[in-house]
């Protein structure tokens, strides 16, 4: 564990939007793993448990601490519930703690979502949710889940750099936008572009559900990464 990922849950979270330091208090929410342990790889790998059932709130912020400084990403349950809630449980449940932005491509988007341990990529690559609508726009901070077509959508998330306006008529439903520090969103390495695996249309991300954190590390050593992701309120 980094130790900038230390006492993570206990003190404040710092995150910089629009070149500004804005504290925001930590707190944890009830969940299956307790503050300052690791998230149980025997609920990762078993989309079937309890956990990861929750119906999410109305409207929540999740921290991210990332390599590059943190941000955080404001959810309204409202824009997409089916999106909303699978986000609301993978971030409760530790599922993105210690992952790679995968795909970054400058003023398009910075994609994440696919686990280090390829046995929870592969308890998660089927288990889907049904399509929402897309109520809001795929704008400047927004986020939405990555897909490949109708009720294709899993764990893969991207955050948009840019006006991808383009993507609504094409049913990518925004569950929610970046409130704070999108400064280091855009900071996020770009250098590999598509070539460290490309988005799940490409079919390019095998390596990556195999290799893991391993395969990413040997093979693409400058990618940015999450140290911790928490809900924080």
């Amino acid at each position: 564990m980094n130790d900038r990922s230390k006492g993570f849950c206990r003190r404040t979270f710092l995150v910089g939007a629009v070149g500004a330091t804005v504290p925001v208090l930590m707190r944890v929410a009830a969940g299956s793993w307790r503050a300052g342990l690791q998230p149980d790889l025997r609920i990762l790998v078993d989309p079937s448990d309890l956990a990861w059932k929750t119906r999410a709130p109305d409207q929540f912020r999740a921290g991210f601490r990332t390599s590059k400084g943190d941000f955080v990403i404001e959810v309204h349950r409202d824009w997409a519930p089916f999106g909303a809630d699978r986000f609301y449980s993978l971030v409760r449940n530790g599922f993105y703690d210690d992952q790679r932005f995968t795909r970054v491509v400058a003023g398009y988007i910075v994609q994440f979502g696919i686990h280090g341990n390829p046995k929870v990529t592969a308890a998660w690559k089927s288990q889907t949710i049904p399509d929402d609508p897309a109520r809001q726009s795929n704008t400047l901070g927004s986020v939405a889940f990555a897909m490949t077509g109708p009720n294709t959508r899993s764990t893969q998330v991207y955050i948009n750099l840019g006006d991808n306006s383009r993507l609504d008529s094409q049913g990518f439903a925004v569950f929610g936008k970046v409130s704070a520090g999108m400064a280091n969103v855009e900071q996020i390495y770009s250098g590999y572009g598509e070539n460290a695996g490309g988005g799940m249309r490409a079919g390019k991300q095998g390596p990556i559900e195999s290799g893991g954190n391993e395969y990413l590390q040997r093979e693409f050593p400058k990618l940015d990464y999450i140290i911790r992701a928490r809900i924080l309120d």
